[in-house]
């Protein structure tokens, strides 16, 4: 697009709204606004108010499989290193949101998984990915705690941990500094349209006219899609994750078993649970995950809790004498392909998409915010954004 072509004189319409103050939303202001584009960002809800707020804040390239989201995932994983140094109020945005570059491991409890594990390194590395096998005899030598019959794994270095909440806050507030404007509690209830083009949205508060409206509603952007008469089926997958109280540093890295890959991968509405571990900076750890698809349900699961903890007991015995003192839920937007929907839509000229990243939307948001921005900014993406075109879909059958 070119920059504030839509404008008319005594109107101070942004080039961009973004809808959705998560993760995703809040790196594409941020992106937007060093491309000098004027940005307004509004979300139903508070910052940070929805699947942003129950993350774990992976930023992984361990867990992808070669492919467009693995391609992602370095670009991204770049985009975050690149933003850690960067001078915040006297200390920088890698501490101010807890950035840890603490690196991943992943292991295996039998010579099949392990096996599955060396083919899957050898071919990321060939992408850009670090690995390090390391032999059952050297895993304590990373992870003192861990079990001592695991049949060996793999040292991810560029394996990151982020506190999400605050990533999109600082996130926000350096788009603000670039004259951005956020509007939590705005719902939006349509677009505004001039022909078939999409020029803004309709809020309980008023209309905002736009160059161009950005889709970022996470487990809601299929509504929000919808509202303009166009089909992107992302669809909520509940998750829980238990906290333990606070502990002395007992686990350096996030350390997971190697069959997270596969049920990540999994279409399956049905309760799966793959162990994840990982301690925070302020010393509780974080068990997870689980994932099932039951819509908006909130309630809690205790099957789900109950195989949760027997994971992390499996993989840190000294575990089983730590209370665990509360557990909280969220929703990933999850796509049929397990591809994130990113760019322009061809069937409403004027909207674009930044959704459906299930759960590693807070890793994937640096990279898919910069592939936006330069889109709207006419510049050649980094990536190829064909194999996360928003009309890719099929349409459900009757």
């Amino acid at each position: 697009m070119t920059r504030h072509d839509h404008r008319t004189a005594g109107t101070t319409s942004p080039d961009l709204v973004v809808v959705g103050a998560g993760i995703v939303g809040a790196a594409c202001a941020y992106h937007a606004t060093r491309a000098g584009l004027s940005v307004t960002v509004i979300d139903r809800g508070p910052i940070a108010g929805g699947t942003t707020g129950a993350g774990e804040g992976n930023i992984l390239v361990s867990d992808k499989e070669l492919g467009p989201e693995l391609d992602l995932a370095l670009l991204s994983n770049q985009q975050w290193r690149a933003l850690a140094d960067l001078p915040l109020d006297g200390t920088t945005f890698g501490r101010a949101v807890e950035l840890e570059t603490k690196g991943g491991l992943v292991v295996a409890t039998g010579q099949a998984p392990l096996d599955a594990m060396q083919r899957l390194a050898g071919k990321q590395q060939a992408l850009g990915v670090e690995t390090l096998a390391v032999p059952a005899s050297d895993l304590r030598e990373h992870e003192p705690h861990l079990a001592d019959d695991l049949a060996g794994g793999y040292l991810y270095p560029q394996d990151m941990q982020v506190q999400p909440m605050l990533a999109a806050a600082h996130l926000l507030r350096l788009a603000r500094q670039r004259g951005a404007t956020v509007l939590p509690h705005q719902p939006v209830t349509g677009y505004l349209r001039d022909g078939d083009r999409v020029v803004g949205v309709r809020t309980p508060h008023g209309d905002i006219s736009s160059g161009a409206v950005l889709n970022a509603a996470g487990t809601w952007a299929g509504e929000l899609a919808a509202l303009a008469d166009v089909r992107v089926p992302v669809a909520p997958r509940r998750g829980f994750i238990l906290v333990t109280e606070p502990l002395p540093p007992i686990i350096r890295h996030k350390v997971y078993l190697a069959d997270y890959v596969a049920d990540v991968a999994s279409d399956s509405a049905a309760l799966q649970t793959s162990t994840v571990v990982e301690g925070t900076r302020a010393g509780t750890v974080l068990v997870g995950a689980s994932r099932e698809r039951v819509g908006f349900d909130r309630t809690f699961s205790l099957p789900a809790l109950r195989a949760l903890a027997r994971g992390a007991v499996r993989l840190f015995p000294r575990l089983a004498e730590v209370s665990a003192i509360r557990a909280y839920r969220g929703f990933r937007p999850y796509c049929p392909d397990h591809l994130p929907v990113i760019g322009p839509d061809p069937r409403a000229p004027g909207l674009l998409h930044a959704c459906g990243h299930e759960g590693a939307g807070i890793g994937l948001s640096m990279g898919t915010g910069r592939l936006v921005a330069q889109v709207l900014a006419g510049d050649q993406p980094d990536l190829d954004l064909h194999p996360f075109r928003p009309d890719r879909f099929t349409e459900a059958p009757a």
